[in-house]
C-alpha cells in the first residue's frame, strides 16, 4: 500500500477516484527527478519531483508542487485523475462542474444588474 503523507480520508478519496477513472498503479510508470526552484537545500539535494506516465493512454504528469516526495506523488496521481476525467467525454470533472456553476452565477448577476439599472435608470442632467 502506498503512503502519500496525507490524511486517511484524502487517501481514500484518491483511491476511489482512481478506481472510478480505471487508473491502476500497474498502469503507471513513476520516476523521481530532482526538483528546481524555491525550497532551498532540501529541494536541490533530493529527488522530490514526481514524473508519472500512464502507459495505456500516454498521458504524462510532472509534479513538483511540494517539497515532500510523498505529497508530490499524491498530487501527481490526483492530476492524472483530472486529466483522465477531462479526456472522458461522458463524465464531467469536478473542475468543469465548478466552472459551470461560476458561469451561471455571473450570468445571474449580469441579469440582476441590468434589471436594476433599468428600474432606476441613469441620472440625467437638466
Amino acid at each position: 500500500m502506498t503512503k502519500f503523507g496525507v490524511t486517511a480520508r484524502k487517501e481514500d478519496e484518491l483511491l476511489q477516484r482512481m478506481a472510478a477513472c480505471d487508473l491502476a498503479e500497474e498502469d503507471l510508470q513513476e520516476r523521481f527527478i530532482r526538483s528546481s526552484g524555491p525550497g532551498g537545500q532540501h529541494v536541490n539535494r533530493s529527488a522530490t519531483c514526481v514524473y508519472l506516465k500512464h502507459t495505456t493512454t500516454g498521458l504524462e504528469v510532472k509534479m513538483q508542487k511540494a517539497r515532500s516526495q510523498a505529497l508530490n506523488r499524491f498530487y501527481a496521481r490526483r492530476r492524472m485523475c483530472e486529466l483522465l476525467e477531462a479526456a472522458d467525454e461522458s463524465r464531467t470533472s469536478p473542475q468543469e462542474l465548478k466552472r459551470e456553476k461560476i458561469r451561471k452565477q455571473k450570468a445571474r448577476r449580469r441579469r440582476r444588474a441590468k434589471t436594476k439599472e433599468g428600474e432606476t435608470g441613469p441620472a440625467e442632467d437638466s
